[in-house]
């Protein structure tokens, strides 16, 4: 006690011998408290002159009537107020008409897409769970696709998918006789499931990582208790991997979600400009809008729709996800 005293005193004694000493503490404790928003700051200004600033201004643009007459100074075109929206949106007209069926294309694509990424990924993850020969080889094998540029991979399937000499058709009509004639994927209807081909073989290896990571929090112990007490495999993917699982797969549904339903690369490259009319992704609709009719105003109008379109799916979802979550902890 007398120590702890005599140090006590000697401290407030050291106080008072030195004004500086209160001063210097909050310097520093200001400093170790800035240094984390100092080290972010670089990356801060690199997302507002790469993301804010153009979706500003192109949310500018899209109540502006640009067109190829102002596209050297944007600043003169005339205002259009809410022109752009209503003619977005006027479903009676060719212009609306286009645009709800690229939406209603995008949907029925991005949840087929999504649905056999996210099933061919748990069911690779669920199989690689097991030790065998091969599993190391097959877990690089099964990540070639996502690990691929995006270019090079569809820029090949669309040589694959040629009428006359591609791979496809010399498998499916020549080898397997499954068809009548060499039928065409790159136009009319079949051009949808030659896209949803491509974008599951490339997005279905993000899922399996993904799960596969997912699955290293499991203890093998609960496989093992539940193999004693006569579940089978299905029962227990059934009741503890996807269960256990849960997190991880609302947040990966979510992420392929919103990049399938916004994927321009795939059928630009698979296509080119002119998609056929069966694969007219919304991604590529709006770039078709803006830059080949050079009516900007339009489709920075369009760009905005489906921006808060996602930002309203995503906000649902993540609510009802959280809410479900919640509801179970309970």
């Amino acid at each position: 006690m007398t120590t702890t005293a005599a140090l006590e005193t000697g401290e407030r004694t050291a106080r008072k011998s030195d004004p500086g000493a209160p001063r210097r503490r909050r310097s520093g404790r200001l400093r170790r408290i800035g240094l984390p928003y100092l080290l972010l700051l670089p990356a801060l200004i690199l997302e507002l002159l790469v993301h804010l600033v153009p979706m500003v201004i192109g949310i500018v643009v899209s109540f502006k009537e640009l067109t190829q007459f102002y596209i050297r100074d944007w600043n003169t075109a005339p205002w259009a107020g809410l022109d752009n929206y209503s003619l977005a949106v006027d479903f009676n007209a060719p212009v609306g008409e286009a645009l709800l069926s690229s939406f209603l294309t995008t949907c029925l694509f991005t949840v087929l897409s999504v649905g056999l990424c996210w099933l061919l990924g748990v069911a690779a993850a669920v199989f690689m769970q097991e030790s065998f020969r091969g599993r190391g080889f097959l877990r690089t094998l099964f990540l070639v696709p996502y690990a691929l540029p995006v270019y090079a991979a569809v820029i090949t399937w669309a040589f694959m998918f040629q009428r006359d000499n591609g791979l496809v058709n010399h498998v499916v009509h020549d080898q397997l006789g499954l068809t009548d004639s060499a039928p065409f994927w790159l136009i009319g209807d079949n051009s949808f499931f030659a896209l949803l081909v491509v974008s599951v073989w490339k997005g279905w290896p993000f899922a399996f990582l993904i799960v596969m990571a997912g699955l290293q929090n499991i203890p093998r112990e609960i496989y093992e208790a539940a193999a004693l007490d006569g579940a089978g495999i299905w029962q227990q993917v059934r009741r503890i991997t996807l269960p256990a699982l849960g997190p991880v797969n609302q947040v990966l549904v979510l992420v392929l979600f919103l990049w399938t339903f916004n994927d321009f690369n795939t059928p630009f490259v698979l296509f080119g400009e002119a998609a056929p009319e069966a694969a007219d992704l919304i991604s590529l609709h709006i770039y078709q809008s803006s830059f080949q009719t050079w009516n900007f105003g339009t489709g920075s109008a369009m760009s905005v729709l489906l921006l808060l379109f996602l930002l309203v799916v995503t906000g649902a979802y993540l609510w009802f996800t959280s809410r479900g979550r919640k509801a179970t902890d309970a």
